[in-house]
């Protein structure tokens, strides 16, 4: 296996599990180019504070990573987020306005909520209204700030669909393929033709089903404590740090891997590493399979965490505030992360994450703080000094799933009949949550095994 973030971790253990299952001896070995393990799940401990360089939460509705949790005996230390109302507010205008209530991804479900929300002008809530009229759209993919304009108007885009997505998926969202991104909501619109009303079912449906009654969960020391735990009981897998691989071969069915720890032979590869790097590596053996590897664009994304003393910071509600589009800020929003989760910080201190991507990503690590410093001013006023700084950015970390995103995936997919015994799998591909990528993770150990018990 190449590549230790939570995909490659997620399928090492499980291939070590199932092996261990079948009765089958399978010797696992996992390159990692870093120093440590888990990608962009980054827990640190800092004095009093305890923060995420990466992601901070999983979604309850998408199981695998919780799985995961359960299998490794972490079930006791899942949190949910503190109750909080308003949960979130969207910046627009000079002012924090609450995010309505009832939203199904990003679709209004009630209408009393949109009708009440002050994010949008009587105008604009008359043109979301349409929407119960409004025919249905093409059934291809489209981008989703034309499926989300076409459907609710500029407004509802402008003002909650854009926030909402750019800080899950970075880079612009407007260009993000409806279908690969969110499939379910053309699926509502297939289904119900009005988005709202199958927003409204689908709530309807969904009440009562939130377990801890938080839709986000996290571990009380952080992600990273998954990451800690797969390491040990994956006791068996040969963990290789500071081992880039530069370099394969393919002869008479088993991969050769080459880089500066020498060469070593495998009869299965799993490549857990971006899709850019996964079409370097295999660019000379199959130029046709390289290609939509690499015609999956990336994006800049990175992270400023700020501690402060809270009884000088003003006065926040909820769990942070997102912004307009329009409005100028280079961050994209920021999380009270002392008030989204309980333990992050002592009683009188605050921590505050700022998140960046695309064009506002590229800035250097005093670029980042002076940045999240001003935006946080426009949106609270003045603040005081901070009294601590942490900065994490992943250069080219994001994947961006643009329109043809699932004919290129549908393209990499069919490499496995050329290449016996090859998984690519990460972000990249089928969902860049860490619920997605651990359930790649869980999926290509399955198709491995399979694989290895083909072999004489």
């Amino acid at each position: 296996m190449v590549g230790g973030g939570m995909a490659g971790l997620a399928a090492a253990y499980y291939l070590q599990r199932a092996a261990e299952v079948a009765g089958r001896p399978v010797q696992v070995v996992l390159f990692e180019s870093d120093r440590r393990l888990g990608g962009k799940v980054r827990s640190v401990q800092s004095g009093p504070y305890r923060l995420e360089g990466g992601p901070d939460a999983v979604v309850r509705y998408k199981p695998w990573f919780l799985d995961l949790v359960r299998e490794l005996g972490l079930e006791g230390e899942v949190v949910g987020t503190t109750p909080a109302k308003p949960a979130a507010l969207i910046f627009k205008g000079g002012r924090g306005y609450p995010l309505p209530e009832g939203l199904n991804v990003v679709i209004p479900s009630r209408f009393g909520p949109l009708v009440r929300t002050p994010l949008l002008s009587p105008a604009g809530k008359l043109r979301a209204a349409l929407d119960l009229f409004l025919p249905r759209g093409p059934e291809g993919d489209e981008p989703f700030g034309a499926f989300v304009q076409r459907r609710l108007g500029r407004e509802v885009w402008d003002n909650l669909a854009a926030p909402l997505t750019g800080g899950i998926y970075g880079g612009d969202p407007y260009e993000l393929s409806t279908l690969a991104a969110f499939p379910m909501l053309k699926e509502l619109e297939a289904k119900n033709r009005s988005l709202i009303l199958g927003s409204l079912r689908a709530m309807r449906r969904r009440q009562g089903s939130r377990e801890g009654g938080s839709l986000f969960a996290s571990l009380q020391g952080g992600l990273g404590r998954v990451v800690e735990a797969v390491t040990r009981a994956a006791d068996r897998v040969d963990w290789r740090l500071g081992a880039p691989v530069e370099r394969l071969e393919h002869h008479e069915g088993r991969w050769q891997l080459f880089g500066p720890w020498g060469t070593e032979g495998f009869d299965a590869l799993v490549l857990a590493v971006p899709a850019r790097v996964a079409g370097e590596l295999l660019g000379p053996l199959d130029p046709e399979l390289a290609a939509p590897l690499r015609e999956i664009p990336y994006g800049d994304t990175a992270t400023v965490t700020l501690a402060f003393d809270r009884s000088r910071f003003p006065e926040v509600v909820g769990h942070g505030v997102l912004v307009a589009a329009g409005e100028g800020t280079r961050a994209r929003g920021f999380t009270w992360l002392s008030r989204k989760w309980t333990g992050r910080a002592p009683e009188d201190k605050l921590l505050v994450r700022a998140y960046f991507s695309g064009a506002g990503a590229g800035l250097d690590e005093k670029g980042l703080v002076d940045a999240a410093r001003s935006d946080l001013e426009r949106i609270v006023g003045p603040i005081p000094d901070h009294e601590a700084a942490w900065t994490y950015r992943w250069k080219a970390g994001m994947p961006q799933y643009t329109v043809g995103h699932l004919d290129r995936v549908r393209r990499i997919e069919a490499a496995p009949s050329r290449w016996p015994g090859l998984e690519l799998i990460g972000a990249a591909y089928r969902g860049v949550g860490l619920p997605e990528v651990v359930r790649d993770g869980r999926d290509a150990a399955a198709r491995t095994l399979e694989h290895l018990s083909r072999e004489p």
